[in-house]
């Protein structure tokens, strides 16, 4: 990822779920901080601890007015969105983050 890059993302608490729609320039800090559930926020009354969906950009500006513009569209067109890309709802966090306590001897 290269260090001057926005993104936009979706998280979830499950398929289908819950969804949250945001804009960071560290997507690792932010989901992280997403997973740690740890404020009064949205993501943690619902349990939103899955990375769904993301997009990069070269500038935040433009990652801003890809969120504004998300954030208009009808809950079925942002589903429709994820499962193009990711039909099994996977948790995306780990291809972007690996776990070091992933086996890979």
């Amino acid at each position: 990822m290269n260090l001057e890059s926005s993104f936009v993302y979706i998280m979830t608490n499950k398929p289908r779920g819950a969804l949250y729609l945001g804009v960071t320039a560290d997507l690792v800090k932010r989901i992280s901080e997403h997973k740690l559930l740890v404020s009064r926020s949205f993501t943690a009354r619902y349990n939103l601890d899955k990375l769904v969906w993301f997009e990069t950009f070269d500038h935040i500006d433009l990652a801003i007015q890809r969120e504004t513009s998300l954030k208009r569209w009808n809950r079925e067109w942002k589903i429709e969105l994820i499962e193009n890309g990711n039909p099994n709802w996977r948790d995306l966090f780990e291809d972007i983050y690996p776990s070091p306590f992933s086996a890979e001897a």
